[in-house]
């Protein structure tokens, strides 16, 4: 009595007995059993008829406390991965650093956690002190303390209905904090990815970092360098699909971790058009998640480092660069500097460019331009990336505006809006010299008399119109004179046409460079 109140007037919290869990019914944290996944019952109900224990664990239990229905259920257990994978017909044992176990129930996908247990001294570790490989398996006790927060050292029990919590996780749900198990310094050495975790949930919750938590976060932020960058990917995609994306990147730059994920991070969202347009993307992510809907990473990326690419494209421009190549050379820097880092996926990168490139072409509304952009596989994230840059004040409203009445019309209301964009400027200028250059074809031998040439003329002005783009992409002078030499013969070949090959506005973004 005599010590619990010395500790209670200095302020000392009382050591808890973390080898026993608090039990807690369903009176106690009022868990709705329908918001459980039949999958969820189903695997650990195989499990416990098997002889084995088995709870559903971590998040799911956190989000079923918070009345959310959670988006996946992970389930732990004493049974080894390799029992659990003879008890299920679509199981596969995956990972290197802990070993876990894949169930499958169509496209439903559980993941089954051996209990895991004391780390030893032995496990591998890197010159930082980030555990490589441990697959120690142990108590349910063990398990509990190796988790990363206490609010995600929950276990619950659908088949009795019972909650076991042994590091306080109610409490602190209850307190809206976000609390580290162990010691903070040691925990984000051994899983410096723990760090970001922290960020998104706080952010995703509204949860508080418990002071002692959030300490040594700005000074250990470097050791995120050296987790693998496919991981550290994974963190950052979790992040920006929480839900709450732009919570999270503030929360980021509070703690001072986005040095060296999204260097320029700062740059953009101190300034007034950077700050509108990142804004307006991560807000319209939130609400597509908020609505259920899909979201692709790609557009996601390319909103979040536009300004970068922006700013290079610029630069190149002033310096002389015709605008295609310049912004495929911006873009280039931009990913190659963020793949290090990031590890993005080819195929987000390549939707990346996709999105960027695709933005000259819709200043080009004249001819079959307009035409051929509306059936590229990827028109509606670029066409949904432009009203981004029309909100944010980046360009002229009027063009957004153009291109919704054109998505939006039938044909010939469509044929309407192109010959009202004739003069808009997107048609080229014809050379002034054409007709003395007709003349000295002719005077050549070239093969055409004077009643050839209208029709020649009308050739090169339908290529003109759908080849400029072609023009713009080659900007050395082999392609600048191509059409020269092409008027030697009969006719111009049209794009996509008895040529072959496909149309100049079809070429990937990175042909030739």
């Amino acid at each position: 009595m005599i010590k619990k109140f010395i500790r209670k007037i200095l302020g000392v919290k009382e050591a808890r007995n973390t080898g026993e869990p608090e039990v807690l019914g369903p009176e106690q944290h009022g868990i709705d059993p329908k918001m459980v996944s039949a999958n969820a019952v189903r695997v650990t109900s195989t499990l416990q008829e098997a002889g084995f224990e088995a709870f559903v664990v971590g998040g799911a239990v956190r989000d079923l406390l918070l009345g959310v229905k959670p988006k996946d259920f992970d389930v732990a257990t004493n049974a080894t991965p390799e029992q659990v994978k003879r008890l299920f017909r679509r199981a596969f044992i995956i990972g290197r650093r802990f070993q876990i176990v894949h169930v499958m129930f169509g496209q439903d996908l559980l993941e089954v956690t051996t209990f895991r247990g004391t780390a030893t001294a032995a496990a591998p570790k890197d010159e930082h002190g980030r555990v490589l490989r441990d697959n120690t398996f142990g108590t349910q006790a063990e398990d509990a303390e190796r988790r990363d927060f206490t609010i995600n050292a929950m276990y619950y029990n659908p088949a009795t209905q019972q909650v076991l919590d042994y590091h306080g996780g109610m409490k602190d749900i209850r307190a809206r904090t976000l609390r580290i198990i162990g010691q903070p310094e040691a925990r984000f050495r051994e899983d410096p990815v723990r760090m970001l975790r922290v960020v998104r949930f706080a952010a995703k919750l509204k949860f508080d970092i418990e002071p002692s938590t959030a300490a040594p976060i700005p000074v250990m932020a470097p050791l995120i360098d050296n987790v693998p960058a496919a991981r550290v990917f994974d963190e950052m995609l979790k992040l920006l699909m929480s839900g709450h994306a732009l919570a999270c990147l503030q929360q980021l730059r509070k703690e001072g971790l986005h040095h060296g994920l999204l260097p320029l991070l700062d740059v953009v969202l101190e300034q007034p058009l950077g700050f509108k347009f990142v804004t307006l993307a991560l807000d319209s992510t939130d609400r597509r998640i908020a609505a259920g809907k899909t979201v692709s990473p790609g557009f996601l990326f390319a909103s979040l480092l536009w300004h970068q690419v922006l700013e290079k494209w610029n630069a190149y421009q002033a310096a002389g660069e015709s605008p295609i190549p310049a912004l495929h050379v911006a873009a280039d820097e931009v990913l190659d500097s963020q793949t290090e880092k990031l590890a993005l996926q080819r195929k987000i990168g390549s939707d990346m460019r996709d999105i960027w490139a695709m933005q000259p072409r819709f200043e080009r509304r004249n001819g079959k331009n307009p035409y051929k952009l509306l059936e590229h596989v990827r028109f509606r994230a670029g066409y949904d990336f432009l009203l981004l840059r029309c909100a944010s004040g980046e360009i002229d409203q009027e063009l957004g505006d153009w291109w919704t009445a054109f998505y939006e019309a039938d044909e010939a209301t469509r044929a309407d809006l192109v010959s009202s964009a004739a003069g808009t400027g997107a048609k080229r200028k014809r050379p002034a010299r054409r007709g003395q250059r007709h003349k000295d074809d002719l005077e050549a031998g070239a093969g055409h008399d004077e009643q050839d040439g209208p029709d020649v003329h009308a050739q090169v002005d339908a290529a003109d119109d759908e080849g400029e783009e072609a023009d713009s992409f080659n900007a050395d002078s082999a392609a600048a004179a191509a059409p020269r030499k092409r008027r030697r013969g009969p006719r111009r070949r049209k794009p996509g046409g008895e040529g072959g090959g496909p149309p100049p506005d079809d070429v990937p973004f990175n042909t030739g460079h």
